[in-house]
């Protein structure tokens, strides 16, 4: 489909804003009301970053939607202004300079900050993280900004939302070895969750990532968080979890890989392990073949 007629569509309206802007800063126009000019500016260039959206231009439009915030900025229309740099940030990312993109979330998430809207400032610490996890495979930097968002979204009461960056960050800890930061979120949403009606039946999950998250560094101190987590929370004797997590310390101290496999294997049987689960008890199993080759 030909999108040229909508991009010079665009670049007329662009060229008729600029113009606008030049008479806004004459003399004439400090004079006569130069903030309609900008006003009427920001909506030339809103109109012709949706222009260069329809002709899927992305970068043209995310530049002109960056024009649109600056603007806005000028005369202290700061909700303007973020959701201008949002709607440049999100046009930036499907053209490709992702830096871009981010700069421009970044921007939107200082003016909501400052303006105390921290819940929209986390969701929007979550697109960037979403930007570093999935595009550009950065996982510091995705772990950074969704503890930023869980921070935020903990300063305004919204636990559950703060919980469910707090187990990216977890899930991430776990696969750096960062073992005893990914424990101790795993344990704090489990005691969150047990205590919560909704939530209770969720916290054996939790408990389960951090007693492997335990296990990766000693055995000793699985079979004590696994004590502890029974005591605080009896359900989880009954779990599958927690007879899996049994089966595997038995296996472990008798140095028995097969009897190890056959209790994963089982367990996968009726409840398939996700992708985290089946790399951290991967792990364990190799400190049990390690130990066995130390024997040899």
């Amino acid at each position: 489909m030909d999108y040229s007629g909508k991009e010079k569509e665009a670049m007329a309206i662009m060229a008729e804003a600029d113009k606008k802007m030049k008479t806004s800063h004459s003399v004439f126009g400090s004079f006569f009301g130069s903030s309609s000019k900008v006003e009427e500016a920001c909506d030339l260039y809103v109109r012709a970053a949706n222009m260069f959206k329809m002709a899927k231009n992305w970068s043209a439009a995310g530049d002109a939607f960056c024009k649109a915030a600056r603007l806005h900025l000028q005369v202290e229309s700061k909700h303007n202004a973020a959701v201008n740099f949002l709607d440049a940030g999100n046009a930036f990312k499907k053209a490709d300079p992702q830096g871009i993109a981010i700069s421009c979330f970044c921007q939107a998430i200082d003016i909501y900050t400052d303006m105390g809207r921290f819940n929209i400032a986390a969701k929007h610490h979550i697109s960037i993280a979403e930007i570093y996890e999935s595009e550009l495979l950065d996982i510091d930097k995705a772990v950074a900004h969704y503890e930023h968002a869980a921070d935020y979204y903990k300063g305004e009461e919204s636990t559950s939302a703060a919980n469910k960056c707090l187990l990216k960050v977890a899930t991430y800890a776990a696969q750096m070895e960062q073992y005893q930061k990914a424990t101790e979120i795993f344990e704090q949403i489990g005691t969150y969750s047990m205590d919560t009606t909704l939530l209770k039946y969720g916290a054996k999950d939790h408990f389960f990532k951090a007693a492997l998250c335990h296990f990766c560094v000693d055995m000793l101190n699985c079979k004590l968080a696994v004590q502890k987590y029974e005591e605080m929370y009896p359900a989880f004797s009954d779990a599958r979890e927690c007879k899996l997590l049994k089966k595997l310390l038995d296996a472990h101290e008798e140095q028995n890989i097969d009897a190890y496999a056959d209790a994963v294997r089982e367990f996968d049987s009726i409840t398939r392990l996700d992708q985290w689960q089946t790399t951290m008890l991967l792990r364990i199993k190799k400190t049990i073949q390690d130990a066995e080759n130390d024997l040899r």
